[in-house]
């Protein structure tokens, strides 16, 4: 097993044709790993400033995409075909890398199941722990995983989910660490921010919701008396940073008539963070 990590290690960044094509196809914004992303960041900077890792580690996205959602079956890794054997290694690469998959690409696709979110991933590294980045494969890895792949040690991560309902309470969770959330996205508003503003939500008419986008908190001020939080947002295959203001307002969140809302609300939503237990 320590060669196949070694391997694993010296390969990380080298993608397979498939995983290419998969993600010159692929849209700009994709739930799962975006959700995955912001939970294993949320936690490699928890671990950061709780000493339990001396320095930032990069733990497995890919993983938790792989992982969360799919059905355990019991007594797994004492399965045959589970086990780490240059037999069991041919006979995966033959089936899945030296033959061609377009057709088993497009079907494994269409088989993804639902969209995750940050919660869901941080309950499911609780609870099964993490493989570090360099152990698994890359974000938007296409491939089956190998039977054989839950042989591959992973962190025990301990803890639980904190959710704060409001900005007031989120605040005093941001005191102890970063924290993960979601963003009302607006078009073309959100896409028209540059580095020296911020972004405000619709404007007004010609205005498109696009939907919530998970994003990590990471610094809080005041500018000009309001409070402008800023993001890191992974978005469009990069990572971003983006000022949101933080007053309470009326969102048309299904379309443009505000008819149809019915309570003010933040830009920012949803905040939680992996509360880390330290013994």
């Amino acid at each position: 097993m320590d060669g196949f990590l070694q391997t694993l290690s010296s390969s990380t960044g080298v993608c397979h044709p498939d995983c290419v094509r998969a993600s010159n196809a692929q849209a700009d914004y994709d739930a799962s790993q975006s959700a995955a992303l912001v939970a294993v960041s949320l936690i490699s900077s928890a671990r950061v400033l709780f000493k339990l890792d001396p320095e930032y580690t990069r733990y497995s996205a890919q993983y938790l995409v792989d992982n969360v959602g799919k059905e355990e079956v019991e007594g797994e890794m004492d399965q045959p075909h589970c086990q780490y054997t240059m037999e069991n290694i041919l006979r995966y690469l033959v089936e899945n890398v030296w033959t061609r998959r377009e057709d088993r690409l497009e079907e494994e696709l269409d088989q993804r199941r639902h969209d995750l979110t940050v919660k869901e991933c941080l309950e499911f590294a609780f609870k099964k722990g993490l493989p570090r980045g360099e152990h698994w494969a890359h974000l938007g890895c296409v491939s089956k995983v190998p039977p054989f792949a839950c042989q591959i040690p992973r962190v025990p991560m301990k803890g639980e989910v904190i959710e704060a309902t409001n900005w007031d309470e989120a605040f005093e969770l941001f005191k102890q660490q970063p924290i993960g959330a979601r963003l009302h996205v607006f078009s073309p508003e959100f896409y028209r921010v540059g580095e020296e503003g911020f972004y405000e939500g619709p404007s007004g008419n010609g205005t498109r919701y696009v939907g919530l986008r998970d994003v990590i908190v990471v610094e809080v001020e005041r500018i000009e008396g309001e409070i402008v939080v800023t993001v890191q947002v992974f978005y469009k295959k990069k990572t971003s940073f983006v000022k949101v203001a933080m007053r309470s307002m009326l969102l048309p969140l299904n379309g443009v008539d505000e008819s149809e809302v019915t309570e003010p609300t933040t830009l920012l939503v949803d905040f939680c963070i992996p509360r880390l237990s330290i013994n």
